[in-house]
């Protein structure tokens, strides 16, 4: 009997990810990812984040060709595919489709400037009221940078797109978008429920380079045969799915209603929360956009807490200061060794970048407390762990002022959140429940184009196979150690806010 399946495809910073799932159980069949080692993020200059869209379609092609080669399916049994992508990032093409110049992606820092001017000469109260954000380092301003230094790449553009817009694109020959994706890019105008146009008229950017808008879950266009001889797929079959990697990860997790909680930590660490009501921070430190079921009739929006500075501290530590010599589970296994509070050597982790949460600041990380005679690699390495988890702490604190209730957080096994000491870390920081779950962005995506393509007639009937693994609880007998380490840590980073 044929098996039905769903392909999702997960296109990160650091790797892409490809996961084939039976479409009727829900459980994992095959999964693959590319490159082995983590991809590469070109900074032709400081503060700069390029890659080339190129490579992660190469990637595309290495995982699938991955799964077909060590997984028996029939690919014209595949109802749907999903996306899942790296958010923020800025594409241009020509009237060919061509990429003119590489992605500026998510942690690039190169607009800060243009978009704390349009916060300030826009007023922030249009762009909180009715962007819910500053256009920051988003999309947007990504775009309006290219506009006052590459202008001869601007005459040429026909179109703009989010890294997941130009993977669909290259599935299904059809450039279309997201009110999700266009929010993300801080286009989108919450008030009018429209394209903003002020902002495009303040930038001076042509509304005629936005794509057209589909809904997130919907047929978005079928597999070309051109791409499906690249894949070794089958021609025709349905994209049904596109959404930003965060929000994707909350819809993975199952986390679509007010009051859910989901966090990932990879190359980035977020923290998002879904709400009903148009929150924001004043100072644009979190970041709410549309969700994945956002609609007219039902405003669902998440708030999104990033930390740029998270699994790139981790892989940073283990290849340049520690030379490659330890695999992550060692290095968690040294961390765990040594107390809360790492004898008080505290990692500040924020040097991935402008960081939103520190309102668009880039201090760059910083490690002091340092003592010869006393501290060791578990120190190192328990203190870096400890930095990030009180960096999501900092930005939860943010989020619960905006009224965003946060009791149990949900997250996928994986990246930092296979290292009990990070788990234990946040649970008894923020003193909330950690649940996590046999899921990642990739499944996620897999299961959203089930719903997209009408396969599943519900998202009740897409969480089959959800599984919760393990969880941590907040120890009450040991939370005042962790707030002492925090008290630690928070004063380090208001005396590096302070100069």
């Amino acid at each position: 009997m044929a098996v039905k399946s769903l392909l999702g495809l997960d296109i990160g910073s650091s790797s892409v990810k490809a996961s084939l799932i039976n479409a009727d159980t829900g459980q994992l069949i095959s999964s693959a990812f590319s490159p082995k080692e983590e991809m590469r993020i070109n900074s032709p200059k400081l503060g700069w984040a390029e890659q080339h869209p190129d490579d992660w379609w190469k990637h595309i092609l290495n995982a699938v060709n991955e799964i077909r080669s060590k997984t028996e399916f029939d690919p014209a049994d595949i109802e749907g595919i999903g996306i899942s992508y790296q958010m923020h990032g800025l594409v241009m093409v020509d009237d060919n489709m061509k990429v003119l110049r590489p992605s500026i992606i998510w942690c690039d820092s190169r607009a800060v400037e243009l978009g704390d001017k349009a916060f300030s000469e826009m007023g922030d109260e249009y762009c909180l009221v009715n962007l819910l954000n500053s256009p920051g380092n988003f999309t947007a301003s990504k775009l309006k940078w290219v506009k006052e230094n590459e202008p001869e790449i601007y005459k040429s553009i026909s179109k703009i797109m989010l890294p997941g817009d130009y993977i669909a694109a290259k599935l299904t020959g059809e450039i279309v978008t997201t009110v999700s994706g266009l929010s993300e890019g801080v286009f989108w105008d919450f008030q009018e429920k429209a394209i903003s146009s002020r902002l495009l008229d303040f930038y001076g950017l042509n509304s005629s380079m936005i794509p057209d808008i589909i809904p997130t879950f919907s047929v978005q266009g079928e597999l070309t045969n051109a791409a499906a001889a690249e894949l070794g797929l089958a021609p025709g079959i349905k994209v049904g799915y596109r959404a930003g990697d965060q929000p994707n990860n909350a819809f993975s997790l199952n986390v679509l209603n007010p009051k859910e909680i989901a966090a990932t930590a990879g190359t980035s660490g977020v923290i998002y929360g879904v709400t009903d009501k148009n929150s924001y921070d004043q100072q644009s430190r979190v970041n709410t956009f549309a969700h994945v079921n956002y609609s007219n009739d039902n405003p669902s929006l998440g708030v999104l807490l990033c930390i740029n500075g998270t699994g790139i501290l981790n892989s940073w530590m283990r290849n340049t200061v520690l030379g490659g010599k330890y695999t992550y589970e060692e290095m968690n296994q040294l961390a765990s060794k040594v107390a809360v509070g790492s004898e008080g050597l505290v990692t500040i982790p924020f040097g991935n970048g402008a960081e939103r949460v520190l309102a668009n600041r880039e201090v760059n990380a910083r490690f002091s407390g340092y003592n010869f005679n006393t501290h060791k690699i578990g120190h190192m390495l328990r203190s870096s762990q400890e930095g990030i988890v009180f960096s999501f702490k900092y930005g939860l604190d943010i989020m619960k002022d905006m009224g965003v209730d946060v009791e149990v957080v949900r997250a996928g096994h994986a990246n930092m959140f296979l290292s009990p000491v990070f788990a234990e870390t946040l649970a008894n920081t923020c003193n909330i429940e950690i649940e996590l779950y046999n899921t990642d962005g990739s499944v996620g995506a897999a299961r959203g184009a089930g719903i997209g393509t009408d396969y599943y007639k519900s998202p009740a009937e897409a969480f089959g196979g959800l599984n919760k693994i393990k969880d941590y609880k907040p120890d009450a007998g040991n939370l005042k150690v962790y707030e002492e380490a925090y008290g630690k840590w928070f004063e380090e980073l208001n005396n590096i806010l302070a100069v």
